[in-house]
């Protein structure tokens, strides 16, 4: 597990092998065993603050710009990859650390969710306005999965 200052990521990766038979008096060798393999990320991405607001001084408000940048970041990846299909010239994964993290959840083989949180209150009509925005682009993210084989 890794904790940043954009929030926290957990990866998860689950393996399970898997004879020829079940009910094979023998082990079986391994160029008969198949490997199954899975990755699981689930990220918070905290959110985006606007330093006025918060009234941050200090490493509160280098913390801020650091949430901020990666957001952006992330942001331009969900851009180039939810842009017009077939129009991809150059995904920034390279951007962040965050991106780069998440480059196989984003634009790789896999399904990927997102959950936007949005405030009821009007003080906050803003940031859950971006918010909406910045989901509704990742909604456009197409991926093609398929299960990965080892042979």
């Amino acid at each position: 597990m890794f904790v940043g200052p954009s929030g926290w990521i957990l990866n998860f990766v689950p393996i399970a092998e898997n004879g020829v038979s079940e009910s094979a008096p023998t082990t079986p060798t391994e160029s008969e065993l198949e490997v199954l393999t899975a990755k699981f990320h689930f990220v918070d991405l905290a959110g985006s603050e606007r330093l006025k607001r918060t009234g941050a001084t200090g490493d509160r408000a280098k913390e801020g710009i650091s949430i901020n940048c990666g957001l952006l970041a992330l942001g331009n990846v969900i851009s180039a990859l939810g842009g017009a299909q077939g129009k991809v010239s150059h995904v920034p994964y390279r951007d962040s650390k965050l991106t780069r993290l998440l480059q196989d959840s984003l634009g790789g083989n896999s399904r990927t969710l997102m959950i936007a949180c949005a405030s009821p209150s009007d003080v906050d009509f803003v940031e859950t306005l971006n918010t909406l925005n910045y989901a509704n682009r990742a909604k456009n993210i197409k991926n093609k999965v398929v299960a990965n084989q080892d042979k």
